[in-house]
């Protein structure tokens, strides 16, 4: 579908910004590039040791609010607490930002004019999300649909400006207050991982469909580290710490017994874990523990009530 390309102001915006640990001059690119295309920002911390407050002070933007939570309730509980704040102050819409990710200029007027066009046309909107640069290689990402056996690029055709997505990670998600209350927010006791999926197989089983936006971009960064790898052609693999692969492995165990998440998620995420698994036991660089937060992660997903 095409949209109209002249951007409005994001006046109706609020960003949440969810942090913990974060590094002083990586928030402070994301807010210089973020206030001014929003309303207004709010900084939820997750018990970070430093004084994240003190830093944003420091910084001086007017219209950063900070909510500090005290202690990690994962990123689930932070993006509530963001949207909670910004639907007191009467926001139309939330912005959902990582703090190691940094918007371009026009990404939220982007989204914005591409979300209210929708929604104009008559399409249930749960969210528009952007293209993201990753911070190390330059790569600009594409937005995916579910394959048979794996998850499937979708090529944005010359002059189309929004594509149907299967998928978006939850930094640069654009979600309307009124869809959030029809859908509901973010699952906490997920914590971290699967958190964006959940959400978005939860929006779709409502009628409520993802759009990737083809000229929104973000710059974002993938995992811990990366390296590349031959494993029948070179791949460039993204290692997270070990005890996220007990989230990964967890969410999704719990994630394939939810009746609303689609046949198609199912398969390719099974698929995936596998994938994971081998690339992992092979080469990640503390492979023992990645494998045993891996087999945790299945075991306790199996045992969890829904």
């Amino acid at each position: 579908m095409t949209i109209d390309p002249v951007p409005p102001l994001g006046a109706d915006v609020i960003a949440v910004v969810v942090t913990y640990h974060p590094n002083s001059d990586s928030l402070g690119a994301l807010l210089r590039a973020l206030a001014p295309q929003t309303e207004s920002v709010v900084v939820v911390d997750n018990g970070s040791q430093q004084d994240v407050g003190g830093q944003l002070d420091a910084m001086g933007h007017p219209n950063v609010t900070f909510v500090p939570l005290g202690k990690n309730l994962g990123i689930a509980a932070a993006h509530n607490a963001g949207i909670r704040w910004a639907r007191k102050k009467g926001a139309k819409y939330v912005l959902l930002m990582d703090q190691d990710s940094v918007p371009d200029a026009e990404m939220v007027a982007y989204l914005l004019a591409a979300h209210e066009s929708l929604v104009a046309s008559g399409k249930k909107v749960a969210a528009v999300g952007p293209r993201f640069r990753d911070s190390s290689s330059g790569y600009i990402s594409h937005h995916v649909r579910f394959g048979r056996t794996h998850i499937a690029r979708v090529d944005c055709a010359p002059g189309q400006e929004v594509v149907l997505t299967d998928f978006l990670i939850s930094s640069g998600s654009l979600i309307s207050v009124d869809v959030l209350d029809i859908v509901g927010e973010m699952d906490e006791p997920l914590f971290i991982d699967h958190v964006d999926t959940e959400w978005v197989l939860r929006a779709r089983a409502k009628g409520y469909m993802a759009w990737g936006h083809c000229y929104a971009v973000m710059t974002h960064s993938l995992g811990e580290s990366r390296r590349r790898v031959w494993f029948g052609r070179w791949r460039e693999i993204p290692f997270h710490k070990p005890f996220r692969y007990y989230y990964i492995f967890r969410n999704s165990v719990l994630l394939q017994r939810r009746d609303y998440a689609c046949s198609a998620w199912r398969r390719v995420d099974t698929i995936r874990l596998l994938q994971l698994c081998v690339f992992m036991t092979l080469f990640h660089p503390q492979r023992f523990k990645a494998l045993h937060m891996m087999l945790r992660g299945l075991r306790d997903g199996l045992r969890m009530s829904q």
